[in-house]
Order: structure tokens, then C-alpha cells, then sequence
């Protein structure tokens, strides 16, 4: 946490009045720009006491203010993902009683099935970027070549 993303603000504490009147600026105010969050403290009397507790309380905040901003981003993420169902896979392979391998984000198809088997995924990784480079687009035509 930088200096120049904090604000410390001093003032006086309510409480008490009579001889218990406190004449000094104990409390503390900080607030965190980059965030927003903004943190009071006046429970002791001393400054520097307030300061260190509210330096703790500040950061405790920025540190669920984070989580939570990652755990919407992995929330995202795991909105766009697909159910593990049947017929959510990304390939079909079909090897009787006609040989065939289907792409079916981009569309994708092969007849080479034995070499695909063999690791031979060239030509699908070509159709992968074509399709993203298209902007997810399945690809038209038989595809068989690139």
C-alpha cells in the first residue's frame, strides 16, 4: 500500500465530557482512494495507538475487498464453461464402419482418424485458430484441408 493512496484525517474524539474531556486529535480516519474504503478509529488515546489499528482494520478490508473481486472474476469464468454432460465433448471420433474425426466447435472434419489417434492434431489446431480468428464462427465447406 502506497502513501500517496492513503488520506490519514485526525480529529477529535467524541466521548465523555468533564475532566475525561479529550483536548488532543486522537481519532483516525483513513480512506484507501484506489478502493473507496474508508476506516475510523477512536477506541484508544493515543494517535499512533488509533493509526496502527486502523492501518489493521484497512488492510483486512482491502484484503476481502480482493477476494471478492477475484471470486467474481472465477465466477465469470465458470459461467462460460460447459456442463460435463454427454454430447458436450469437443470431438467426435467415429472409426466403424467409416472412419471419421469432427471438430465440433469449428466444424472441423477429418477422415484421417488413425493419424489423428496418433497424435496428428496439426490440422484441428489450424481450424482452432481459423474459428478464433473468425470470432468463433464454425468454418464453412468441407474441411478436410487447410
Amino acid at each position: 500500500m502506497l502513501d500517496k493512496d492513503l488520506r490519514v484525517d485526525v480529529y477529535r474524539s467524541g466521548g465523555a465530557g468533564g475532566q475525561s474531556v479529550n483536548t488532543a486529535d486522537s481519532a483516525v480516519r483513513l480512506t484507501h482512494f484506489p478502493t473507496g474504503i474508508v476506516v475510523a478509529c477512536q477506541q484508544e488515546r493515543s494517535q499512533l495507538q488509533n493509526k496502527i489499528k486502523a492501518m489493521k482494520i484497512l488492510k483486512s478490508r482491502i484484503y476481502e475487498y480482493e477476494l471478492e473481486k477475484r471470486r467474481q472474476a472465477q465466477n465469470e469464468i465458470e459461467a462460460g464453461k460447459k456442463d460435463n454432460a454427454w454430447g458436450s465433448q469437443i470431438r467426435s471420433y467415429v472409426l466403424h464402419p467409416y472412419k471419421l474425426v469432427k471438430d465440433h466447435r469449428t466444424g472441423f472434419t477429418s477422415s484421417q482418424a488413425e493419424t489423428v489417434l496418433d497424435g496428428d492434431l496439426d490440422d484441428f489446431m489450424k481450424a482452432f485458430l481459423q474459428w478464433q480468428s473468425l470470432g468463433g464462427k464454425p468454418i464453412e465447406g468441407d474441411s478436410d484441408e487447410l
